[in-house]
């Protein structure tokens, strides 16, 4: 059994309704990146200096020694960017990632960002690459950050972003059971629930495009021109899904070192003054995000087929194609994951299984299911399935001459091709399948092997969407 533990699908082509606070189309959501005195240093115990989002480019890290351009660059931020920004922010609602031994260097900032009724949330102890830590370290620095920030501050962080994670961090993030959201992800455009053990963590995700680091990065934002036009283009783009009725969240990262200077902060001064300018947009922290969301949209417990073990799986998907347990057994062993987790996900993967069994198992198959309007049905002898179908079509309610119409066609078809003739009846009236009756009766055997083959699977796509998300 292989399971793929990434999720492809997510909301899928349908996203939920967020239902923002005052029928907001959009929810604008601005972090500022608080790290100046966090960063690597070899003052701070490191074992080399910061190379990471600078005006140096190309900037390497220098073992053992101080860099004090770099140095100087961070402190850029912390003594002139950050008071340039809190001037220019200092009445909405956003965001700050504090790493804690940076808020514990700056505590005039901190104050000023709890005067402006800032949400201040943890950016981890300190602003260094997880990627190869183990993960009792990553564990112990994430406490340790908890610690630091609860004195500095006055009061426990309630949002969790490290930004340069290993794959443990949300896990661990989860497990330490106290945040209302992680931030350690880039992949939707709305908050999203995901599952560690016994827990149901909120993901609020964040964001690379909209961010003030591709000043410093290759193929970034040359001037504060091409970064207001990208903020502009993505408000824009997701006000009118908003419109549309599919409300999102845009998410943009700021750093007092990039941003901060005078040729960039014009640029965010004309977005927020372009974006103040529409009606129905909700500036909002990750934290009364977060908030909401819990409170309209709580942890849902449904069937996840990916993590059932064998037992479980057939029991549920097993007469999902007509008393043939086999599809799923093989489904089973499949590489599933949560994109199997849908009903459109999971019909793929037993589709597969039959799809690639042989010409005889197939025929098995067609031949377990019941003729329309048969014996069976008299007799009530239907799979729990067939009887509802067969009923939704009405196909239970047949005068004496439409029985005897369908008895008689199907002795016929039967005769010809060596098996029931099979259709969706839930797709159909009983008009309609008398129709598709008498005109797949002349069909060749090969030519309605392959339809009665298309029309199980069908049955089977309709089954799956009673009983799973689609």
């Amino acid at each position: 059994m292989t399971r793929y533990p990434r999720d492809m699908i997510g909301y899928g082509a349908e996203t939920p309704d967020p239902k923002w606070p005052g029928d907001a189309r959009i929810a604008v959501q601005i972090v500022m990146n608080y790290e100046e005195g966090g960063e690597n240093c070899v003052l701070h115990g490191d074992a080399a200096s910061e190379a990471f989002l600078s005006e140096i480019v190309g900037a390497a890290q220098w073992p053992g020694q101080r860099h004090w351009n770099m140095e100087s660059i961070y402190e850029y931020g912390a003594r002139a960017g950050f008071w340039r920004l809190h001037r220019l922010m200092k009445d909405l609602p956003i965001t700050v990632y504090g790493v804690a031994t940076a808020l514990a260097r700056s505590p005039d900032q901190v104050a000023a960002m709890q005067a402006a009724g800032w949400e201040i949330a943890s950016h981890g102890l300190k602003w260094v690459e997880y990627k190869d830590a183990s993960e009792a370290d990553e564990r112990a620095d994430m406490h340790e950050a908890i610690r630091v920030h609860t004195e500095v501050v006055g009061e426990r962080p309630r949002g969790w972003y490290t930004g340069r994670c290993s794959d443990n961090t949300v896990r661990l993030a989860a497990e330490e059971g106290g945040f209302d959201y992680v931030a350690d992800v880039y992949a939707d455009d709305l908050p999203y629930w995901a599952r560690f053990g016994d827990r149901d963590q909120l993901l609020v995700p964040y964001t690379l495009d909209c961010n003030d680091m591709r000043f410093a990065t290759p193929q970034g934002f040359n001037s504060g021109d091409q970064f207001y036009a990208y903020l502009k283009d993505s408000f824009d783009a997701l006000y009118a899904e908003g419109e549309a009725g599919a409300p999102k969240m845009l998410s943009i990262g700021l750093h007092c070192r990039l941003i901060g200077r005078p040729g960039r902060i014009m640029a965010l001064k004309r977005f927020l003054d372009y974006a103040r300018g529409f009606e129905n947009v909700w500036f909002a922290t990750r934290q009364q995000i977060a908030q909401h969301w819990a409170k309209v949209h709580p942890p849902v417990d449904r069937p996840l087929p990916s993590q059932m073990d064998q037992a479980e799986f057939v029991a549920s998907y097993g007469s999902i194609f007509e008393h043939s347990a086999w599809v799923a057994e093989r489904a089973f062993d499949l590489e599933l994951g949560p994109s199997h987790d849908t009903a459109g996900g999971l019909h793929n993967a037993l589709a597969r299984m039959f799809r690639s069994a042989s010409e005889e198992e197939r025929l098995g198959v067609l031949t377990a299911h019941p003729d329309l309007a048969g014996k069976l049905a008299a007799a009530g002898k239907l799979t729990a399935e067939s009887t509802a179908e067969q009923a939704g079509a009405g196909l239970d309610m047949l005068t004496d001459e439409e029985r005897e119409t369908f008895q008689r066609l199907n002795a016929e078809y039967v005769e010809k091709h060596g098996f029931p003739f099979i259709i969706a009846v839930r797709d159909n009236t009983k008009a309609t399948i008398r129709e598709a009756f008498e005109r797949r009766i002349g069909n060749d055997r090969d030519t309605e092997f392959a339809e009665a083959c298309r029309q199980v699977e069908r049955i089977a796509q309709l089954r799956l969407c009673d009983v799973l998300p689609s």
